[in-house]
């Protein structure tokens, strides 16, 4: 990248701030649960604040799938996610200098993050081949012309699509995979992330936050959290869960990582977004969650409620003149009933988008609800309660009783 375009996008930036000094992110704690690790803050970011615990919506393509950025405003999201990976492949980094960064390109006026490109060591593992240097990866989209994603090249498209929060590229395995690679990977994720902060063009006005990796083994989940805090960043994220894992190894990797990572910068729990598993890492000291699954269980025309989800295919729904969830204030639960979304389901695309704002609405509404009952010290009696409408024979997963019990929770 020019210098004449790095000295560009900087000033570009420079104008959304209100003091030249200020940092680009700040995270001041406002409330603690005293059971529990879980608290309340508000993270000042370049393009906007944040409120913690939060969820972020996935919008890869620089999109939610269905959902426009107004809509997303009008829910009050005040952060989404964009796919470092994607973006810098289609429609690449041209397009984007050209645009002046995503926020512009996308029409978006409030905070982003961007993943490095490392999850897509996973999921398109068949077209990548990974060494010391970074990975080398076929397109996805012709599956012939390649592309070399160095920790160097991360941080230069990430720069140049201007999220408020990016994410070093750190070197991902499969949960299930064990040994000698889950070592090796977690090694030379804080080798890489040093090549990220040397690579850093805009350190003013976006913050890299390094990723926590080592498998499913304390000893080296510890050890790469204790090396990442020794270096100067604004926050942290856990990567490499959600894999396949059990969920009694996922709560204790994540339990074990919150016990390391500062209490005063935010954590980061990537991938994470099923209800009970946001309530429970709440409660386990995480600040922020991503995932694509209220959107992508939308196009299967599931509809997330308190107690659950709502197949609304299901022939029972037919007939159903309710909304979706009559406690729910959406655009769509105040406009549309079970029956006749149950008609569109995965056949009309205005159904996903109906599901869609419905499902990020609801995900969004759980977190500010979890973040009223700490700011009231009342997070454990909202925990019991949640779980409880979630299973009310009371048969609650033994891994959900464990990893509350860790932080001094009893069920009903």
């Amino acid at each position: 990248m020019s210098l004449m375009l790095i000295d560009t996008l900087i000033k570009e930036g420079s104008k959304n701030m209100t003091n030249s000094t200020m940092k680009p992110l700040l995270f001041d704690i406002f409330h603690e649960c005293l059971k529990t690790k879980a608290r309340t803050a508000k993270m000042t970011l370049v393009h906007h604040p944040v409120d913690t615990p939060v969820f972020m919506p996935v919008g890869t393509q620089g999109t939610l799938k269905g959902v426009l950025p107004q809509q997303l405003e009008s829910l009050d999201c005040q952060i989404i996610l964009g796919n470092t990976y994607h973006l810098g492949i289609r429609p690449g980094l041209h397009v984007m200098q050209k645009a002046g960064g995503l926020h512009n390109f996308m029409n978006w006026k409030r905070a982003l993050l961007t993943d490095s490109g490392g999850f897509q060591m996973v999921s398109l593992l068949e077209l990548a081949n990974i060494t010391e240097e970074g990975v080398q990866f076929k397109s996805p989209y012709d599956n012939e012309s390649d592309c070399m994603l160095t920790p160097e090249h991360s941080i230069e498209i990430q720069n140049i699509i201007g999220a408020d929060i990016i994410m070093q590229l750190d070197d991902v395995v499969k949960t299930t995979i064990t040994g000698p690679r889950v070592e090796e990977a977690m090694h030379r994720t804080y080798r890489w992330l040093d090549r990220c902060l040397q690579a850093h063009q805009r350190p003013n006005e976006q913050s890299i936050f390094p990723i926590v990796q080592g498998g499913l083994n304390p000893d080296l989940r510890s050890e790469c959290a204790k090396q990442l805090i020794q270096r100067n960043v604004n926050g942290y994220a856990i990567g490499g869960l959600s894999g396949g894992e059990s969920k009694d190894e996922f709560w204790r990797m994540v339990h074990l990582s919150t016990d390391i990572l500062p209490k005063d910068k935010p954590r980061y729990l990537m991938g994470v977004g099923f209800a009970e598993d946001l309530v429970v890492c709440c409660a386990l000291g995480i600040d922020m969650f991503d995932c694509v699954f209220p959107t992508r269980t939308a196009r299967f025309g599931c509809a997330l409620i308190s107690t659950g989800q709502l197949n609304l295919k299901q022939l029972q729904y037919s007939k159903d003149i309710r909304p979706i969830d009559e406690t729910c204030d959406c655009s769509t639960c105040k406009t549309y009933t079970r029956a006749y979304l149950h008609h569109i389901v995965t056949i009309e695309t205005a159904a996903c988008h109906l599901l869609s704002i419905h499902n990020v609405a609801f995900q969004l509404r759980l977190m500010k609800d979890i973040r009223q009952s700490i700011k009231e010290q009342k997070f454990p009696e909202f925990i019991q309660q949640f779980m409880l409408n979630l299973y009310p024979n009371k048969e609650y997963p033994t891994w959900i009783i464990n990893a509350l019990n860790a932080v001094n929770v009893t069920l009903l």
